[in-house]
Formats: C-alpha cells, sequence, structure tokens
C-alpha cells in the first residue's frame, strides 16, 4: 500500500472500527469448500456461518494463510505489527439460503479498563474467498460503535453461546436495519479488518452460492501504541495491570455514551 493508503486505513480503522485492505486467492477458496463438505457442522451456529475451527498444525493451507506476507506486511504499515495470531482460524461460510447473522461485537473484556482505549486491543481478519454483495450476506458495520455507546448497544441479546445463538430468525431488533449501517462489499480476495468491539452483522445469503470467510483473531500488548499520538484515557494509564477482572460481553461503564 502507498503511504497514503496506509494513513487512510489506520484512520478509519481508529475512526469507524473496521477497514478494507484489497488482495487474494482460489486455492483457500477450494480447501474451505472440501472442509465444508467433509467436517461435522456445530448445530448452534447457523447464523454465524459454518463456523469450523480450523488449527493451522493440522492444516498447511490454512497456515500459509496465517503467515500470508501481503496481509502481514500491511499491518506493519498500518503500525499493528504488534498483532499476534491466536493459533487457530474459523471458516464462517454462509450457505445457499442461510439467515442473517444478528448485530453483535466481540469484545469479552468490558469490565476491564482497557475497554476505553481508542485504538484496537483485538481485531478480527476477514477474508472473504469471493465478492460479497447484499444479496449473498455481506457484512453490516456500525462505524465508531467500538468507542462510543448507542441505543442498540442496551437493546441486544448477549453474543453468541450467551443468547443470540438461539434466538428466531428475523429477530426485529437483533436483524434489524440501523440507520448508520454501513453495508461492506467486498472484491474476491478482499481482507477486511475489525475493532472486536464494533457492532457488527451479516446479511441473509439470499443465493443459491455458499459466501466463504475465513476468520482470523490477532491480539496486542496491553501497551500504547507506537503510532498513537493522540490522548491517552486516564483510565488505561492508572489500571493496574496486575488485576484480573471478570470476563463479559456486556458493554459496561467503560463504553461511554
Amino acid at each position: 500500500m502507498t503511504p497514503e493508503m496506509v494513513q487512510e486505513r489506520r484512520e478509519q480503522m481508529l475512526r469507524d472500527g473496521y477497514c478494507v485492505i484489497p488482495e487474494f486467492l482460489r486455492e483457500l477458496g477450494q480447501e474451505s469448500d472440501r472442509l465444508n463438505d467433509t467436517l461435522e457442522h456445530h448445530p448452534d451456529t447457523k447464523y454465524q456461518g459454518t463456523h469450523l475451527g480450523i488449527h493451522y498444525e493440522d492444516n498447511a493451507i490454512m497456515q500459509r494463510l496465517a503467515e500470508w506476507q501481503p496481509a502481514r506486511q500491511a499491518s506493519e504499515q498500518m503500525g499493528f505489527d504488534d498483532f499476534t495470531s491466536s493459533k487457530q482460524l474459523l471458516i464462517l461460510t454462509k450457505e445457499p439460503y442461510t439467515p442473517a447473522l444478528y448485530w453483535h461485537q466481540d469484545w469479552m473484556r468490558w469490565n476491564d479498563p482497557l475497554s476505553c482505549t481508542p485504538w484496537p486491543q483485538t481485531i478480527f481478519l476477514s477474508y472473504y474467498l469471493g465478492e460479497t454483495r447484499i444479496e449473498n450476506g455481506c457484512l453490516k458495520v456500525i462505524p465508531g460503535s467500538q468507542l462510543k455507546r448507542i441505543p442498540l448497544h442496551d437493546q441486544l441479546v448477549t453474543t453468541h453461546e450467551q443468547g443470540t445463538r438461539f434466538i428466531e430468525e428475523n429477530h426485529p431488533i437483533m436483524c434489524s436495519h440501523h440507520p448508520d449501517q454501513v453495508d461492506v462489499l467486498t472484491k474476491a480476495g478482499s481482507l477486511v479488518l475489525g475493532d472486536a468491539r464494533v457492532l457488527h452483522a451479516a446479511r441473509k445469503n439470499q443465493t443459491d452460492q455458499r459466501r466463504n470467510l475465513l476468520l482470523l483473531w490477532h491480539s496486542r500488548p496491553e501497551t500504547v501504541p507506537d503510532y498513537w499520538e493522540g490522548e491517552i484515557p486516564w483510565l488505561f494509564v492508572e489500571d493496574d495491570l496486575e488485576i484480573t477482572y471478570p470476563a463479559s460481553r456486556i458493554p459496561g461503564q467503560y463504553l461511554p455514551a
């Protein structure tokens, strides 16, 4: 990426909670189809997708994705070189005619003052192996919702296994269209980065074709990033790193209105 593209995408990531980095590939699509056709699917994840956890040590093709140099280079250019990957990825394929994914965010540390940082601490990397459109279940994001509480935060059913996996299809709030939402339309091979705290969802797949997505998670140390030049929240400065806070998926006092 050019320096201007790097700056633009980092600013979008900090402001909106997501950005798109173009690139990518066919062998991953073939391997995703093979795994989708041969592995057992979790019965409670129809909204998310096929939800297959693949450990890199067990799959050389997916390990190559985790080490993919263009993505690593793009992250380094944006100043995200201190993020480290987990040891697996998720295949979240939307099969034909499957329902929408509900509104949610994936941050699990809302009781921790770390939640108030203006920079991302945990990010998701979504590799879309085909073009995404409204018709086949593209990502939806509410820009800025990683930094500011909106009414929807307090209306949502708790995320994933703690509640939302068991809601009805077309839930009037969880599957609603928000006035501030952005449909993230991507070309085949695009990489979308997202802050774990940002509210996001996905439209239903209304086509007779799969929509393949590979999801990776990266986290960084509990420090101020080298690129950060803005104000540092005093709650973060005064936080005792020796304290372990109980995990929570529910935004609390550290997400301001």
